[in-house]
């Protein structure tokens, strides 16, 4: 399975997707640290939001395979700047969490994940488990390829 890097504010979802992902219950905490786990590496939102740590996300980026862009579907405005994944020398996926959320615009955070450079863009919900199969899917799909290659 791809490594994946899950980037987004704090509160946009990357933990709960993260318990998602891994098949984990879904239990609140906090992320305080960089989580470097065995096909994920989920960080803190502050992370993020401060200049000052941001060189540190990319470091961490060259231990990914694909870097996933998080926003939560209520989020108000995006936090991603327009063709930021023009400086990820990764594949850059966005996804779009809290899709089951009442207040929820899927549409509108797209677009905010499209102009910021994101090619694939994969709305979920950790709690439903509404796309969690399409994204582990996408993230096999190298193993995939291989597999039918080998047959």
């Amino acid at each position: 399975m791809k490594k994946l890097m899950l980037f987004g504010r704090v509160g946009a979802g990357k933990t709960t997707l993260t318990q998602a992902l891994r098949g984990e219950e879904i239990k609140y905490f906090k992320t305080q640290y960089v989580n470097y786990l065995d096909t994920i590496i989920d960080t803190p939102g502050e992370y993020t939001e401060r200049r000052e740590t941001g060189g540190a996300l990319a470091l961490y980026a060259y231990e990914a395979d694909v870097v996933g862009l998080v926003l939560s579907a209520n989020e108000p405005y995006s936090i991603f700047s327009p063709c930021l994944t023009s400086m990820v020398n990764r594949e850059c996926i966005g996804i779009i969490t809290g899709i089951d959320k009442q207040d929820a615009n899927v549409e509108r955070v797209a677009r905010w994940l499209t102009l910021a450079g994101c090619k694939k863009i994969f709305p979920v919900s950790a709690i439903t488990g509404e796309g969690v199969k399409e994204l582990v899917d996408f993230l096999k799909e190298d193993e995939k390829e291989k597999n039918s290659e080998q047959n």
